[in-house]
């Protein structure tokens, strides 16, 4: 009888895009040609563009090929809007230094805020976005003003490439009324782990239930990774947080997310607890996006039937689908009961 030895577990591989453009400024920038040495060490396919926002003729029979080259598609670029987003409720302020993600997460808002342009973008400007970032905080001082990083990305998930976020994280170390913020699905913490952050950066990582992961979190690390990047990332003494997001009501949801709470306690070390927060954030879909969605992912499972749903306006005047009242009120409560169950001391910052 043969013994089947057990399989190891799967790692996930850091991003590699397929193609790379460069806006011809770009490279009068010492990140540019850094990339560009990068780009061209590894054997990439480079081509120039006028402009980052502006990549047509991607590689692809039909749309849908189309749209995932574009989410293997790298674009190096002048970040030339430098009026800061606002970014509630997480942070004051969104911080611009990526757009677009190479995962393949179903329900991301990013399918529809993006657009046409679903191709990963990062700004080599660092500087310049650092000294709008400092006007800001001056202006609000001696209030604290957080910088939310992951709004339009998964900055992590590009760390190896840009180095943007070593780069935040020490110009936020020396400044007294500044914080930086960023959430990921990526587990590649290896390059922020030694650097100066002086406890003003708050990582935090997405996690859900085994459901959500599994059904519709392609193209991302697993959630032990996650949980394992986690607790490198507290014994580094940055401040640590979860978001849980988006919470979806499924069958079996309430063992669901019981289940990960209880992994969370598991796995996470001493040193986690400290100082640890939470986000909720409820699943919420807008007409366009499930257009987008089911055109993008015609066999996804997630559930975007509007009867089922509670129509919530939005404040630019288009509206979103959230789950009624009574549903949203049973997950906001029985999260909420799993959370200072596991972890006493924790801080649920918002329930959206």
């Amino acid at each position: 009888m043969s013994v089947q030895t057990a399989r190891p577990p799967r790692s996930t591989k850091v991003f590699i895009p397929e193609l790379v453009y460069f806006e011809p400024n770009a490279l009068n920038y010492p990140k540019g040609v850094r990339i560009m040495e990068w780009a061209k060490k590894e054997g990439l396919p480079i081509r120039m563009t006028t402009s980052h926002n502006r990549i047509t003729n991607l590689p692809g029979d039909n749309e849908f090929a189309k749209y995932r080259m574009a989410k293997n598609t790298l674009v190096v670029g002048v970040r030339k809007t430098l009026t800061f987003d606002q970014s509630k409720p997480s942070a004051e302020y969104a911080i611009p230094i990526a757009t677009g993600c190479m995962a393949h997460c179903h329900y991301c808002y990013l399918q529809t805020t993006l657009g046409a342009k679903p191709y990963i973008r990062v700004y080599v400007n660092t500087d310049e976005i650092l000294q709008a970032a400092k006007k800001y905080i001056d202006e609000r001082a001696p209030e604290i003003t957080r910088f939310e990083a992951a709004c339009t990305s998964d900055p992590l998930g590009l760390e190896h490439i840009s180095g943007s976020l070593s780069e935040l994280i020490e110009f936020m170390a020396d400044e007294p009324y500044g914080r930086l913020r960023f959430v990921s699905k990526f587990h590649h913490v290896e390059p922020l782990l030694n650097l100066r952050h002086n406890g003003h950066t708050r990582i935090r990582f997405s996690v859900n239930a085994d459901y959500v992961i599994k059904q519709f979190e392609p193209g991302t690390s697993t959630f032990a990774e996650r949980i394992e990047a986690a607790g490198k990332i507290a014994k580094a003494g940055y401040p640590l947080g979860f978001i849980i997001a988006p919470i979806i009501w499924h069958e079996g949801w309430e063992e669901g997310y019981a289940h990960l709470l209880e992994k969370l306690k598991e796995a996470l070390p001493r040193e986690a607890v400290k100082d640890l927060t939470f986000e909720l954030i409820q699943h919420r879909f807008t007409k366009t996006a499930k257009n987008v969605i089911l055109k993008r992912y015609p066999k996804t499972k997630l559930e975007m039937d509007e009867a089922k749903r509670k129509y919530k306006w939005g404040r630019w005047g288009q509206g979103k689908y959230v789950y009624p009242d009574e549903q949203a009120q049973a997950l906001r409560e029985h999260i909420t009961e799993q959370i200072f169950d596991k972890f006493p001391e924790a801080t649920i910052d918002y329930f959206t």
